[in-house]
């Protein structure tokens, strides 16, 4: 792993190197890069892959007291990133997480040349389904993030459809469910910053403005989205394909939300595909 020091406090990342086209790509609420681990592994030298984690509340290095970790707020830091390590025409993949929206909107994409968005928050839905409106409920009781995670230290639980049960079809492995959790469980720092994220959406006419200002993303873009997500609407997939001006879709079945998890195999065909044509 390597780190770099941005605005908000230092963030984490791995860096395959290589000479091949930089994918740069973004996890979700508390998880940590590693849910992309299957997905760099089948691209092998084909990219240089710059896996980040994010102050989602899987990372372990706590962010600065005051920091803007609202949704904004971390698109902004992603851009920082982008701009620290000196990337260019970066083909930026995100799963669950919705930032690309902010980062067009907030007149930050140009050192992105290819986007895809991969069965996210979109349009209105942030928090996104059952399991997000259920921890933004937790997130405002005092210590309830601590309650919402401690529970989720109980391995039955990680599978109800108010938890982790809607977010992959196919069970996380408890190691690594561990591993993203555990920050979050031992550090009331951490739990601040996801607590700071999870309340800091805008009112949903900024959520759809932010969708609408896609159309002004005039490059390559392909949005992959799981014909059986029970958390992001299959035709939010599709309505972001037809506003992006270079917008394609592709279905996967037999996946829900965490596509890297569930199928890996299926996404690194389709990106390599879509690499290979815009080249």
């Amino acid at each position: 792993m390597s780190d770099v020091r941005l605005s908000a406090g230092v963030i984490e990342y791995r860096d395959t190197g290589g000479d091949g086209p930089v994918v740069v790509l973004l996890h979700g609420v508390a998880m940590n890069g590693s849910l992309w681990d299957e997905v760099v592994a089948g691209l092998g030298d084909g990219a240089r892959c710059i896996v980040p984690t994010l102050p989602l509340g899987g990372h372990r290095r706590p962010m600065e007291a005051g920091a803007d970790l609202s949704v904004l707020g971390v698109a902004r830091l992603v851009a920082e990133f982008l701009e620290a390590l000196r990337l260019e025409d970066v083909t930026l993949v995100m799963n669950d997480w919705g930032g690309a929206q902010a980062l067009v909107a907030d007149g930050r994409a140009d050192r992105i040349g290819r986007l895809v968005i991969t069965s996210c928050e979109a349009f209105d839905n942030y928090p996104p389904g059952l399991p997000g409106r259920n921890l933004a409920a937790f997130a405002r009781l005092p210590g309830g993030i601590r309650a919402a995670f401690s529970l989720l230290r109980l391995k039955p639980a990680r599978r109800l459809p108010m938890t982790w049960g809607w977010m992959s079809k196919r069970p996380v492995p408890h190691a690594t469910m561990d591993d993203w959790f555990r920050p979050l469980l031992t550090s009331a720092a951490i739990r601040r910053d996801l607590r700071a994220y999870v309340l800091g959406v805008p009112e949903k006419a900024e959520l759809l403005r932010w969708t609408e200002q896609l159309r002004t993303f005039d490059r390559p873009a392909l949005v992959v989205w799981a014909t059986e997500d029970r958390v992001m609407p299959l035709d939010h997939g599709r309505r972001l394909a037809d506003i992006l001006p270079q917008g394609r879709l592709v279905e996967v079945a037999d996946s829900y939300t965490l596509i890297p998890q569930d199928r890996p195999d299926a996404f690194v065909e389709h990106l390599r595909a879509f690499l290979a044509e815009t080249d």
